[in-house]
């Protein structure tokens, strides 16, 4: 992926989000993991999401958040616009991810990670009153992210797991059992 002109770079690692200004480009690259982009186009703020799963399992205190869960990474988020004087639904809202990374591996009837990750991200966003503008989800591969904030454009490259990769994780699920 190459860096835009005059816009400073951020890499979002999973479990990681960003919310900034005109200057800024947002990327990543997912797999089964989901990213949310909020993009307010008259003040040209925006933040991007990089999460792991919908939710937690365990229960934790409220103010503790954490972006390696959806929930909590889209309210982190939202807080982090409001602060910077951004109302969240005025966003548009941008869907990323939830790719099958080894689609040789499954049942046909499994629902995958990156299926609920991408179904709990829709649902969040409705339930916020957030309107989705557009997504690329599920499918086989990863997907390179590249967000605009100054624009609200992003790109999203869909790449297969090459045969070296589904070779690694047959081989490694082989040495687990």
């Amino acid at each position: 992926m190459t860096r835009l002109k005059d816009l400073m770079d951020i890499f979002l690692q999973p479990g990681e989000l960003f919310v900034g200004d005109a200057a800024f480009q947002i990327r990543t690259i997912l797999g089964s993991c989901v990213s949310i982009t909020l993009w307010h186009p008259q003040a040209c703020v925006g933040g991007m999401s990089h999460f792991l799963l919908p939710t937690r399992t365990e229960p934790v205190a409220a103010q503790v958040l954490d972006g390696r869960y959806g929930d909590e990474a889209l309210r982190w988020m939202m807080k982090d616009l409001k602060a910077a004087g951004i109302n969240p639904r005025q966003c548009q809202a941008k869907i990323f991810g939830g790719g099958n990374m080894f689609p040789d591996q499954m049942r046909a009837s499994a629902i995958t990670v990156g299926q609920r990750n991408g179904e709990a991200a829709r649902l969040m966003l409705q339930n916020q009153g957030i309107e989705v503008l557009s997504e690329s989800l599920f499918g086989v591969g990863h997907r390179q992210i590249i967000f605009n904030v100054s624009n609200g454009d992003v790109w999203s490259r869909q790449i297969r797991p090459s045969q070296l990769e589904v070779a690694a994780e047959i081989a490694a699920e082989r040495c687990s059992s």
